[in-house]
């Protein structure tokens, strides 16, 4: 009898079978050959079918309890799909095996062709990725590696405190202090020489001599860390200018265009340091907002911000709080949001940029995970979407200010 191995065959029938008595697989084999036998025409004769190859070997396996024989049938195919489906449907009019009533009901065509080209995908993936990690990069890789490598080179320790610096330290009019290494090294990558790390939080004796003899902008990062910086620079020593990245945004991720705006965009250090005394609350950035141009008139108030009425804030499920907690973690140095519906699903991936023109295309939003601080103009775009929970880093919106549900990576534990 002629076999179909299972490697040639297109479709496996699946089906399930139950027995009112006992009896033996040979019993439900004979079956299945015996009642069918004319009823499909000569084309789709099982036996003959099975002869040619074109129908595999019938596996039966069954299980007798208490008097009652349960089990199932697969039957591989190379036939077409409409053929494979005939002959599954015949499967199904076998009403006795032996002296029992029998009921046989198919619950599947598997289509092999299918669960091949998953598998030929999958592996396919793991080839590409393992020949990405072993194959010589391109002329821009190799660019790039020496061109980072020279820069690394180019920095110089400057001072008494051995400060990370740009080569032309020394011999420039103007400086530019930053925060850390990293960020000299981006300023340098797009052709800043004259910059200076402070290295910490507290401001080392080096920058504070340096201030007394040369012109000096402070470039912090777009973040509280930043106006801290500021306030640290202003007290202690002679700051001529400030600027800041965007909000969001750290001195060492910009691009070229980003810094030269940032440099243009700065602002005198009394007036940062006055308006920060005044409104400590207020970032530097607004303040560059404010005088573009370094035309330090009184600002112009803002207008006061109507919080929507509060709610009593929904308890987060355990598996809420468990999805949250592994999405912020993928989602850690991506500046990417996820946003979900009630079930937990994902409805879309976005940069945090794009949270706002999402929510409005996005009618059942229930929740947004995103790798960034909670801040009012979010609130808003939530509050507008109805969407219950927004789940950030931290919060600058207090939870009595709005009726959606903030929760922090501190609170997911």
């Amino acid at each position: 009898m002629g076999k179909i191995s299972p490697v040639a065959a297109k479709y496996i029938v699946h089906a399930s079978i139950e027995i009112e008595g006992v009896v033996d697989r040979p019993d439900v084999i004979g079956a299945i050959f015996g009642q069918t036998e004319g009823l499909l025409g000569a084309d789709l004769e099982l036996r003959e079918l099975q002869k040619s190859g074109r129908i595999g070997r019938i596996e039966v396996n069954t299980e007798t309890r208490t008097g009652k024989t349960k089990g199932n049938i697969v039957i591989p195919s190379s036939l077409d799909k409409a053929e494979t489906a005939i002959v599954a449907s015949a499967l199904e009019i076998i009403q006795r095996i032996g002296p029992c009533n029998a009921k046989i009901d198919v619950s599947n065509i598997e289509d092999v062709r299918i669960s091949k080209r998953s598998m030929v995908v999958e592996r396919a993936k793991e080839l590409l990725k393992r020949m990405m990690e072993n194959t010589m990069p391109d002329s821009q890789e190799l660019a790039d590696e020496v061109a980072a490598s020279v820069r690394v080179m180019e920095i110089v320790e400057y001072g008494k405190d051995r400060l990370p610096a740009g080569p032309a330290i020394d011999e420039s009019d103007e400086v530019v202090v930053v925060e850390g290494r990293a960020d000299v090294l981006n300023l340098l990558k797009h052709g800043f020489k004259n910059a200076i790390a402070i290295n910490g939080t507290s401001v080392p004796e080096t920058i504070i001599e340096m201030c007394g003899r040369k012109v000096v902008t402070a470039f912090v990062d777009g973040d509280r860390g930043g106006n801290l910086i500021i306030k640290e620079l202003t007290s202690v020593a002679d700051i001529d200018f400030v600027t800041k990245a965007p909000d969001g945004k750290e001195v060492e991720e910009l691009t070229k265009k980003e810094i030269h705006k940032a440099i243009r965009s700065r602002i005198s250090g009394e007036q940062a340091k006055l308006e920060l005394s005044r409104e400590p609350e207020r970032t530097a950035m607004e303040l560059v907002r404010r005088h573009p141009q370094q035309q330090f008139q009184r600002p112009m108030q803002r207008p006061p911000y109507h919080p929507a009425p509060s709610i009593r804030r929904v308890q987060i499920s355990n598996e809420e709080k468990a999805t949250f907690k592994s999405m912020l973690e993928e989602l850690i140095g991506t500046r990417g949001a996820e946003i979900l519906d009630n079930k937990l699903s994902v409805l879309g991936k976005v940069p945090i940029s794009e949270i706002h023109t999402a929510l409005k295309s996005i009618s059942n939003a229930h929740a947004v995970v995103f790798d960034g601080s909670i801040e009012r103009d979010t609130v808003r775009a939530a509050e507008e979407s109805n969407v219950k929970f927004l789940i950030g880093m931290d919060s600058k919106v207090r939870q009595n200010e709005t009726r959606v549900n903030l929760v922090t990576v501190n609170e997911l534990g």
